[in-house]
């Protein structure tokens, strides 16, 4: 019966060469170490025993690389003057080990904690005050 079965080509990007011809259902692990970090499609183009075809593409984005996190500065912001940035790149390494050293990205302590500390400072200090005259 394997006439009846329905051949799946896969493409990457453009390629005019499929990267697999296969026999649906099937299983398939897409390497994307071989490709290159940014936006890539999977063209799937299947192919009937009739000799109908079906295309679905599916957009995706490869990150293998290092993934590089930066604070001081967003996306589309306005700046003048001198901006101080915080700029950290780190890698998955093998995946077989866990490397905790440069695994985080390091931030600056957020300002509603700072207004948090400074609000319960005065309150402990309002606290001390009345408490001392009695």
């Amino acid at each position: 019966m394997q006439e009846d079965k329905s051949k799946v080509s896969l493409f990457i990007d453009d390629d005019l060469q499929p990267i697999a011809e296969l026999l649906a259902p099937v299983q398939f692990e897409l390497d994307t170490r071989k490709l290159t970090d940014g936006e890539h499609t999977l063209k799937m183009v299947s192919k009937s025993a009739l000799g109908r075809e079906g295309i679905r593409k599916i957009k995706f984005i490869v990150r293998n690389g290092p993934a590089i996190s930066i604070e001081g500065l967003s996306e589309n912001a306005v700046v003048d003057g001198t901006v101080p940035l915080m700029i950290n790149a780190y890698d998955k390494g093998d995946q077989k080990k866990f490397i905790i050293e440069g695994s985080e990205t390091p931030q600056t302590i957020p300002s509603w904690l700072w207004i948090l500390l400074v609000a319960f400072v005065g309150w402990a200090a309002f606290y001390v005050v009345m408490n001392i005259s009695l």
